[in-house]
């Protein structure tokens, strides 16, 4: 391997990981078992005490590895084990085989975010040999690309566990740089239930097809006042709340009234902006306006929401401990923020967990054919974490 000039080589242990994380196809919403098992085999022999937290299916887990002293304190360094799917994707290689060129490691998962979790097993050993004073858990979470449907159960384990941690890191990619704030997101499907007719009788029957884009109109008006009366904060892109409607499907044919329609919604949130006032403007307007209209001759039609993900912002200080810490490590005179959501406002808002976002790789690769990660942006990340042991032993 060989790299450009003033760039910093990952270790062949971190490579080596790439390759085996990346090759388990542990796309969202499938089973992430193997690899789960296959990092616990690694870790427990090393002396971690491994802590799975499995879900209802029994297919898919989070795991929580620590090591060092069982005392309250310490850091947890926190990533997801699945990748968003490759179908209908142009890739120049195998997605799932690791392919390094011009200084980048291609494959899936490779920025998003397998290189952190390889770095992180690159280090267990170093990890373990550490004379540390405080502990260090490694966690690795499933369903983060589909809403962080995993992490809420591993935090609560956590806050069930004798010891709590000081502060935790997500390692999103961040290209090395500390992200303390982040919005928030509320995902759902609304579904409309009306009532089926002839066309040419539409008063006999309820559209839901109609009442679907009324709604559809209602979240764009909310986007809108959000957009001009705020608040806002031009630290993040765009500057204020936004709501979006992705996906609308209903109707059969066009001379039968539509007696289905789903509506799939989101709005991301600025982490100052109340997500409980937002949530109850939707569910006024639906109960108290539209449902209303709906049921004006009939009663059995309405509105059902089936919320997909409810994720909460972070907003973690300056003069928090975390920040400073990562701060000092990085070398960084200043913090960000992203509008993207992570797992981080779950350790923040479940957990009480101090937390800043820090990882290797650039968020603009995630998600697309041919991902990367630059090899150097992993050599940051191993550096990173010496400097890490380095304030943590005794």
């Amino acid at each position: 391997m060989t790299t450009a000039p003033n760039t910093l080589a990952p270790s062949e242990a971190t490579l080596d990981w790439c390759r085996q994380l990346i090759a388990h196809p542990s796309v969202s919403m499938t089973p992430n078992m193997a690899l789960i098992e296959e990092v616990k085999a690694y870790l427990e022999p090393l002396g971690y005490d491994c802590l799975v937290v499995r879900d209802d299916s029994n297919t898919k887990a989070n795991l929580y590895a620590t090591i060092g002293p069982k005392v309250d304190g310490g850091v947890i360094l926190s990533g997801h084990s699945d990748v968003v799917p490759t179908e209908g994707q142009n890739w120049a290689s195998d997605p799932y085989t690791i392919d390094i060129r011009d200084d980048r490691l291609y494959g899936r998962g490779s920025c998003d975010m397998k290189g952190f979790l390889a770095c992180l097993l690159a280090k267990a050993e170093t990890f373990k040999n550490a004379d540390l004073r405080v502990p260090i858990h490694l966690a690795f979470t499933y369903d983060e690309e589909v809403g962080c449907l995993g992490v809420p159960s591993l935090v609560e384990a956590i806050n069930n566990l004798p010891h709590k941690p000081a502060m935790c890191i997500v390692g999103e990619p961040t290209e090395m740089k500390v992200i303390t704030q982040h919005k928030g997101k509320y995902s759902a499907r609304a579904h409309f239930t009306g009532r089926s007719g002839h066309s040419s009788l539409p008063g006999e029957g309820v559209n839901a097809v109609e009442f679907a884009s009324q709604f559809v109109v209602f979240l764009r008006q909310l986007g809108r006042t959000c957009r001009d009366e705020g608040p806002h904060d031009d630290d993040f892109v765009p500057n204020h709340t936004t709501f979006h409607s992705g996906v609308i499907n209903g109707g059969t044919q066009l001379n039968i009234i539509p007696q289905n329609c789903f509506v799939d919604f989101e709005f991301r949130n600025l982490p100052n902006h109340d997500r409980m006032e937002l949530k109850g403007q939707i569910f006024d307007y639906l109960d108290n306006t539209l449902i209303p209209e709906m049921r004006e001759n009939y009663d059995d039609v309405g509105v059902e929401i089936e919320v997909v993900s409810d994720m909460p912002g972070l907003a973690t200080g300056n003069d928090e401990e975390v920040t400073k810490l990562v701060m000092a490590l990085t070398g960084a005179n200043t913090t960000g923020k992203v509008s993207f959501g992570t797992e981080a406002g779950v350790f923040s808002a479940m957990g009480d967990i101090p937390t800043v976002v820090c990882g290797p790789g650039n968020i603009e690769q995630a998600h697309k054919p041919d991902e990367f990660i630059e090899l150097d942006q992993l050599g940051r990340c191993e550096l990173f974490l010496d400097k890490l042991i380095n304030a943590l032993v005794k």
